[in-house]
């Protein structure tokens, strides 16, 4: 499996930053997680990356930081995964451009591919590899800890990546591959842990 941050605060030569978060995951599916903000920078990015298109776009939360650049995007896509929680008005507009899968439990998208279901408003990406459960979360506003309680129904976590927002046991990701993005309070203290990355777009993750 490889994930590709294609929108992030940070950027590494090439790429252009942007408050707001998106990844790309080529695994058994092509998966768009998050959109950022700005969708002039994701399609810089993007493009830097060589990524055309994606089997799905999954959306964490309504926030425009990372639903803002969906109108640049979704022509790329079959497929818009929301939280049912999502206003009826953005579901309709999505929905004139792209089948909308609306959840509201956990459920399984495709084969190894997974989301928590809708969590306060917020759903997160539950993939399958080869060591494990990778977890993608967009702001993790419900808690990371019910998040991944969440996700440890589908197996053993492996790789968490995404934002983190205020979430303050970080001794608890000693046990996991971690990548703090976007919106990840604690950022500097968990890139302290021997298993912890920089998260930046541009950046490429083999999981």
């Amino acid at each position: 499996m490889k994930v590709v941050v294609v929108y992030d605060n940070e950027a590494l030569m090439g790429y252009k930053a942007g408050w707001g978060f998106s990844c790309y995951v080529k695994a058994k599916e092509k998966i768009l997680f998050d959109a950022g903000w700005d969708g002039n920078i994701l399609l810089h990015n993007l493009k830097k990356a060589e990524i055309e298109d994606f089997d799905y776009i999954m959306l964490s939360h309504a926030h425009w930081d990372h639903i803002g650049g969906l109108n640049h995007v979704i022509n790329k896509t079959n497929y818009v995964i929301v939280p049912k929680s999502f206003s009826k008005n953005l579901k309709r507009e999505i929905s004139k451009r792209s089948e909308l899968i609306e959840v509201n439990n956990p459920i399984e998208i495709a084969e190894g591919f997974y989301t928590t279901g809708d969590l306060n408003g917020e759903q997160s990406a539950i993939l399958k590899s080869k060591k494990g459960l990778v977890v993608i979360t967009g702001c993790a506003h419900p808690g990371l800890d019910k998040i991944l309680s969440k996700a440890r129904e589908f197996g053993k976590i492996f790789a968490v990546l995404g934002g983190f927002h205020g979430f303050s046991k970080i001794e608890e990701l000693s046990n996991y591959l971690t990548i703090p993005c976007h919106c990840t309070s604690k950022k500097d203290e968990i890139l302290k842990f021997k298993n912890s990355r920089i998260c930046a777009a541009g950046s490429i993750f083999k999981l």
